[in-house]
């Protein structure tokens, strides 16, 4: 079941087309990350969801169909840090938003332990860390427990502790049921909690789906022989091998899937070779994204 359809959004700014008919279904239960390098539109489609912009065409609907003003209280966002007070607590922040969202006053306990933060509630907020400050955000996003977390960019500018702790957060966040929209440019880290991407570049959608699916592409593999020159000769009569050379004291080439490897070496010792090395090196998914919005 998808928790958001989106169907055809375009938006532009003057001659600036910064969405261009996007399309996708965000399934519930994932953690979907909205990838793009600056300027591809992420935001103004995080934008569009939470009615804070119009878009020019197309329609998105969540949960079904549900009734916007309904739907708009199911779904926590953070498009940007919110304007704490510096000299308040962290429960009177929380107070606050509360009362201007007209709902979650009797959340806040709740949230403020679910982002770890219970210790430090009564602490001002200016005496926070960046992450701390980060986790308060996300837990003023959770008042009223949402089903739809959207977060615009949550590792921005956290250094690697931060960037840690806001990633094993969304991880629990899903696990508890939570399903969680996340934009960022910081691929290394959507790879390690993302279940379904869709990627964006100057407001076109380049693919969208499961991680493992849409990434699906060509791996590097390594084979090295005493002959180097027969094995080149060798490899390239079998089938499915793209961009074979020799690199070193190596062959290297590109193999859609990892039973190529077994293939290799079963192919290779039919034709009288004795492989000595033998690797796959999977490509990343920042990668495999340079390569998509390079060749796009």
């Amino acid at each position: 079941m998808a928790v958001l359809t989106i169907d055809n959004i375009s938006k532009s700014y003057g001659t600036i087309q910064a969405l261009n008919g996007i399309s996708f279904d965000v399934p519930e239960g994932s953690v979907f990350g909205v990838l793009g390098p600056n300027g591809s539109g992420k935001t103004t489609l995080l934008g569009i969801l939470l009615d804070v912009l119009q878009p020019r065409g197309g329609t998105f609907r969540w949960f079904n169909g549900m009734p916007h003003n309904e739907a708009r209280r199911q779904v926590g966002s953070l498009l940007e840090t919110p304007n704490f007070y510096h000299y308040l607590s962290a429960v009177k922040n929380l107070q606050i938003t509360a009362a201007i969202k007209q709902h979650g006053a009797n959340d806040i306990d709740r949230v403020l332990e679910v982002v770890r933060l219970s210790g430090r509630k009564h602490s001002k907020f200016s005496t926070y860390s960046l992450g701390m400050k980060q986790r308060l955000a996300i837990a003023n996003a959770l008042l009223g427990n949402p089903r739809v977390l959207l977060l615009d960019e949550p590792t921005n500018g956290l250094d690697p502790e931060g960037i840690a702790e806001i990633r094993e957060l969304i991880i629990q966040l899903n696990q508890q049921g939570i399903t969680i929209i996340m934009a960022s440019h910081l691929l290394d880290e959507v790879e390690k909690v993302c279940t379904h991407v869709a990627v964006l570049k100057k407001g076109d959608l380049l693919l969208s789906g499961d991680v493992k699916e849409a990434f699906r592409n060509e791996d590097l593999l390594e084979a090295g022989a005493e002959d180097i020159q027969q094995l080149y000769a060798v490899l390239g009569q079998l089938p499915g091998i793209k961009g074979i050379h020799i690199a070193g004291n190596v062959v290297r080439m590109s193999v859609k899937d990892q039973s190529a490897v077994a293939d290799i070496n079963r192919f290779c010792f039919e034709h009288g070779i004795v492989l000595n090395h033998l690797s796959l090196k999977k490509k990343s998914l920042e990668s495999k994204f340079m390569e998509l919005t390079r060749n796009n």
